[in-house]
Formats: structure tokens, C-alpha cells, sequence
């Protein structure tokens, strides 16, 4: 008998569950209903963001500086603005996601056409953007001073996460302003961590893509070294990642290197501005590892690296025996040292 009544209470709970997490799904739907959105910059990331927040219901208005990216959205039902003002000027909740931080002064600040000159009392801004932390706090008083709410949203991951909305959120602002834009977020985005205030989520955000970054000229500087030793990249790939101090990252990475796959997901020259702005952050001498791999960065992109792939920063090690390295008869310890022994 206790068992049945345990087994009903059991069922009665996950019932409750269940109806509790319907409940809040419908009240969120139609939070997102009731809301207008804007998306400002139409890129590999915020195009993408906005198609998410079409499906999701939301009435959206989006802005681009070439307008022809507006048109498959258009065609999906978003309305398209002609300025920045005009967009925020339509919505209730204002997102951009910009290249860096003089798309977002573009973006905000141009006289007579910012979006900031379409805020309002009661309107949200949120700056998807990697930017550095001394805008994010001049946006954030720019922005605060029209009466609207500010957060800096800039996420980890790239077009794959984006499409599948798993990318990681990195909030810094108020949690009541958090509170009120979380269901849009929750569309675009599979986790999202509230930081702290203005500025910390932007910082965690460097960090994450500084240390990714450290990983990876690391992981190139070594294959290459060990590439010239005959060791070639794939078996030496194969056996580091075996190893404990491999990371997921450096072996997805890793993956790329030895299959020469350089398709711009995370753009070298995008790279080399992130490090840049975290080295921005505090003075070179507080940041010596990450200004020194800046450099490497920097000195790829001066060598015509700049639109590969992060993963191509291998290029910038690999001298022209790489290739024929990736097969292993064809190195030669002795015919590279010109010894006939």
C-alpha cells in the first residue's frame, strides 16, 4: 500500500513538473510575442541570431550597412529599417552584433542616425559584440542616460552554435534588465551566465578567447616542431590527443590543423583584435603570455593570414615541407641533413 501511495505521489510530482515547465514555456512564448526586436548587423553571427528570432516568434526589425544582407530576412518576415535610429525606434529590445568597437560607435553613436537616438524610457540595449571594456562602460552611459537598459551579451561560439542556438551567453549588467530580455535570450542561445555588472562579461569574454587563442598558436608551434622531426601531423595529432593535458578545444582544433581547413569560422584578423583588446585591458607588462601570442596573431595577419580560419595560424609556422610531411615516407632524417651515413 505505501508503495502505491509513493508511486502516485511520485506520478502527481512529475505531473506538477511537467505542467510547471509547460506553463513557463507559454508565458515565455508570449513574452516574445508581445516584444519588438530589433538586430543591428547582419554578419555570420547576427544574421543568424535574427533567423532564430524569427522562428521564435518575434517581431523583428533588423538594419544592416549593406542592405542586400536584409533580403533573405525580409523573405522570412522581418521588417527592414534604414538606419539604426529607425530600428530602435521600432522595438522594445535592441541588439547589435558588430566586427568591433568602430562598427559599434557607427552603429550607436552617428549623429541623427545612432540607435542610440531611437532609445527610450524602458527600452533594452544589448551589445553582443566583443568590444573592449573602456566602450562597453562609455555605452553603457550613453545608453543609460536616454533612460534605456544596458547589458553586453558577447557569446562563445561561432556559425555552427549559433544556427543550433547553443551559443554561451556572457552577461555583464543589471539582473533586472537580465531578467527582462532572458526569454529572447534563451532563443538565440543554449547557456547563459550572468556574469556581473557592465564590463565583467566582456572581460570573461577576452579571457575565454585569449586563452582558446593561446592554445591553438601553441598547439601549431608544436606540430610544426615535431612535423620537422618526422613526426607528421596527423599521428602526432592522434597521439596528443591522448594525452591528459589535451584539452577538447585543442583537439577539435587540432583536427582542423591537420585536415588544412581554413573556412573563416573564427576569422585570424577577428582573433588578433580580441587579443588586442584584452591586452587593452591591463598594460603589457600584467599580460606578457597573451601580448606575446598577440604578435604571433599580428604577424599573421601582416603575412595574408587574416581571413583563415584561427586554425591556419599554422601556416605561420609550417615551413614548405609541411605537407609532404603529412606523409611519412616521405621524410628523411638524412637527406634533410644532406648525409649520405
Amino acid at each position: 500500500m505505501l508503495e502505491t501511495i509513493f508511486t502516485v505521489k511520485s506520478a502527481l510530482t512529475m505531473v506538477d513538473i511537467s505542467t510547471n515547465e509547460s506553463t513557463q514555456h507559454t508565458m515565455n512564448a508570449q513574452k516574445m510575442n508581445a516584444q519588438k526586436i530589433a538586430v543591428l548587423g547582419l554578419g555570420a553571427m547576427g544574421s543568424r541570431i535574427a533567423h532564430n528570432l524569427i522562428n521564435a516568434g518575434c517581431a523583428l526589425t533588423v538594419w544592416n550597412r549593406s542592405p542586400q544582407a536584409t533580403e533573405a530576412l525580409k523573405s522570412a518576415g522581418a521588417t527592414v529599417a534604414t538606419t539604426p535610429r529607425q530600428a530602435a525606434e521600432q522595438a522594445d529590445i535592441v541588439i547589435s552584433m558588430v566586427t568591433d568597437n568602430n562598427a559599434s560607435k557607427a552603429v550607436w553613436l552617428t549623429p541623427e542616425t545612432g540607435a542610440l537616438c531611437g532609445l527610450s524610457s524602458g527600452k533594452i540595449a544589448i551589445a553582443m559584440s566583443t568590444l573592449t571594456i573602456d566602450w562597453t562602460h562609455q555605452l553603457s552611459e550613453r545608453i543609460t542616460e536616454q533612460g534605456a537598459g544596458y547589458l553586453e551579451a558577447p557569446v562563445v561560439g561561432s556559425r555552427p552554435q549559433a544556427e543550433a542556438k547553443k551559443l554561451i551567453c556572457l552577461v555583464g549588467g543589471k539582473a533586472d534588465a537580465l531578467t527582462q530580455v532572458r526569454p529572447v535570450l534563451e532563443a538565440i542561445t543554449g547557456v547563459i551566465h550572468h556574469v556581473g555588472g557592465v564590463g565583467q562579461g566582456m572581460a570573461m569574454k577576452l579571457a575565454v578567447n585569449a586563452l582558446f587563442g593561446i592554445q591553438v598558436a601553441a598547439l601549431a608551434e608544436l606540430l610544426a616542431m615535431l612535423n620537422q622531426q618526422g613526426i607528421f601531423p596527423k599521428k602526432s595529432m592522434s597521439l596528443l590527443a591522448d594525452m591528459p593535458v589535451t584539452s577538447l578545444a585543442a583537439k577539435g582544433i587540432g583536427s582542423l590543423i591537420v585536415a588544412q581547413k581554413y573556412d573563416p569560422l573564427f576569422p585570424i584578423h577577428l582573433v588578433e583584435k580580441d587579443f588586442r583588446y584584452a591586452c587593452e585591458t591591463a598594460s603589457k607588462e600584467n599580460l606578457p603570455a597573451t601580448n606575446a601570442v598577440r604578435q604571433i596573431y599580428r604577424d599573421a595577419v601582416d603575412r595574408g593570414y587574416g581571413d583563415g580560419n584561427i586554425n591556419a595560424i599554422a601556416q605561420r609556422f609550417n615551413s614548405p615541407t609541411l605537407q609532404s610531411h603529412q606523409n611519412p615516407a616521405a621524410y628523411s632524417p638524412n637527406a634533410a641533413a644532406g648525409s649520405s651515413c
